[in-house]
């Protein structure tokens, strides 16, 4: 993968940093990140769940949440040793089964 040189602008807007990050240059920003990710595991850790979320194919998407709800996820992945996008990612997934099991 091309290493690209990114020179992060100012933006004067959350509107205009979410456009950035769907232009061409934040997506390969944010692939070069997970290519390091992905170089760096060695195993996959954690349970049944998250090893089958991070084999499902995901789609990505930004998704702003408060800034106490993300320091509190990160505490909590670091105390299960996981990564904290994958505890949220397994949060949504149990909200979700709960969720239409209601209905």
């Amino acid at each position: 993968m091309k290493k690209l040189k990114v020179n992060m602008p100012v933006f004067k807007s959350e509107s205009e940093e979410a456009d950035w990050w769907a232009s061409r240059e934040g997506r390969e920003l944010v692939k070069q990140g997970s290519a390091k990710l992905e170089a760096r595991k060695a195993k996959p850790k954690g349970s049944p769940l998250v090893a089958s979320l991070n084999r499902k194919n995901s789609i990505q998407i930004a998704l702003r949440v408060p800034e106490t709800d993300l320091v509190e996820a990160r505490r909590i992945a670091e105390r299960k040793g996981i990564g904290y996008q994958t505890l949220l990612k397994m949060l949504l997934h149990e909200g979700l089964q709960r969720e239409a099991r209601r209905h």
